[in-house]
């Protein structure tokens, strides 16, 4: 799977292929919540890449960290495991996959919305074929002004930046671009 637009359009085209069953079993694995951001499900978030019948009752679902080494990967995947289980899976394997990478352009419009009303600034759009720009304009989640400052290139989790706005004084996270 590509990330991005790109992404998105060929995760849709597997998703008529997939059978009424793995449909199903894609949803559920996707209402799981993010460890690190509840606020924010598996499915919002862009990390589920795909959903496999094996044999009766064994599934095989693929997940893409949103960063080699994420602390949140087992978290996920016990998670997704236990919902599946509660659904009649009795074996359930849970495939970290690495290539292609995750990008925040895979994060839905509703996680983007969710992220914002939660008090984090979310990540930008970028076009899969242009470079992430490095001077940002992001916009306070407080009071929607463009004058912030970075304070932390890293936040409570690796993926967040800590930033100020200049008009409010709040302190907010930034979920970065990648």
């Amino acid at each position: 799977m590509v990330t991005g637009t790109a992404g998105r359009a060929q995760a849709a085209a597997g998703a008529e292929t997939d059978t009424k069953l793995e449909a199903e079993l894609r949803r559920l694995a996707g209402t799981v919540p993010d460890p690190e951001l509840p606020v924010l499900t598996l499915e919002e978030l862009g990390v589920i890449r795909g959903v496999r019948l094996l044999g009766p009752g064994s599934v095989e679902v693929r997940l893409t960290p949103t960063y080699t080494g994420c602390p949140a990967i087992e978290a996920m995947t016990s998670d997704i495991e236990r919902v599946l289980h509660d659904h009649g899976m009795t074996a359930v394997s849970v495939v970290k996959v690495l290539a292609p990478a995750w990008s925040t352009d895979d994060i839905s419009a509703e996680g983007r919305r969710k992220l914002a009303e939660f008090g984090i600034a979310p990540p930008r759009h970028h076009a899969a074929d242009e470079p992430v720009p490095l001077t940002l304009s992001v916009r306070c989640p407080q009071c929607g002004s463009t004058e912030t400052e970075l304070l932390s290139r890293f936040s409570s989790t690796a993926c967040k930046a800590l930033r100020r706005c200049v008009s409010c004084r709040e302190p907010f996270d930034h979920f970065k671009e990648l």
